[in-house]
């Protein structure tokens, strides 16, 4: 992760807002102070502080970020790649540069090694984690420690373009962590901040740990499975696809089972 304060040459020593970099997922988010009025911001972020919102996702970011580096159909591309030793099209080297400088305003980017504590408070939100578990219902777990059931129900109705979602368990269950936990997504257009999921959702007395500790005492491979039964692997496969066993998840070298499940064959 690299971190950027945002500065305007008029007022040097001021923070306007912060340009975070997750290097592998190659995601730009930016966390603007609550000093910062409208007139202070860039234009682009200037609307989020009129909303009330200080955290601006990855869409909003990137755009910014874009709106500062050489585009990607300028037609000497590839010169002003290889002139400047930038093997490919990279919207973080390009910006880094410039220092983030372009010709429609005075703003530039500073290196910093940490975000102020007024940012790093806004982080409790953050998802460590997400398990679909029935229709519309998450659990999510939260950075603070907070664990929560999340219906999503009322944030569907409410949002049109989650239709495909709500309809498709299938796509549903493959919700995923933004970089940096700051939301969920199923792809770059669908997707749920972390405050909207800690607001709605409901806490549950449990912890990630508890998770844990289920997935590594109760969760077992089929080879385990065969030890128990004291059986071959193949009786294994042979009790799943008669659908004898329900597999909690399959794929090319692995099954895995409810150690429970298999346990109940004993008792028959």
């Amino acid at each position: 992760m690299k971190i950027f304060a945002i500065r305007d040459d008029n007022n040097e020593n001021k923070d306007l807002a912060y340009l975070i970099y997750y290097e592998t997922e190659k995601k730009f988010y930016i966390e603007l102070p609550y000093s910062v009025d409208e007139w202070e911001a860039p234009l682009i972020l200037s609307s989020f502080i009129k909303r009330g919102q200080y955290t601006v996702n990855s869409y909003w970011s990137g755009i910014w970020v874009r709106q500062r580096i050489v585009p990607t159909d300028r037609q000497n591309i590839a010169q002003i790649l290889k002139a400047n030793k930038i093997r490919e099209y990279d919207e973080y080297e390009l910006l880094k540069l410039t220092s983030g400088r372009c010709e429609q305003d005075d703003y530039y980017l500073v290196q910093i090694t940490s975000l102020p504590d007024e940012v790093l408070e806004r982080f409790k939100y953050r998802i460590e984690d997400v398990i679909p578990i029935s229709d519309t219902n998450l659990i999510v777990f939260f950075s603070d420690g907070n664990v929560k059931k999340c219906n999503l129900l009322d944030i569907f109705k409410n949002n049109p373009q989650f239709d495909a979602i709500a309809q498709n368990s299938a796509y549903f269950n493959k919700v995923d962590i933004e970089p940096g936990g700051y939301g969920i997504r199923w792809d770059d257009n669908l997707r749920i901040p972390d405050k909207e999921l800690y607001e709605c959702g409901e806490v549950i007395p449990l912890t990630a740990d508890d998770f844990i500790a289920f997935a590594s005492n109760r969760v077992i491979t089929a080879a385990e499975a065969a030890t128990i039964l004291n059986c071959s692997r193949q009786y294994i496969n042979e009790l799943v696809k008669s659908n004898k066993l329900h597999p909690i998840k399959v794929s090319e070298k692995t099954t895995l089972l409810l150690k429970s499940e298999v346990l109940k064959r004993n008792w028959q």
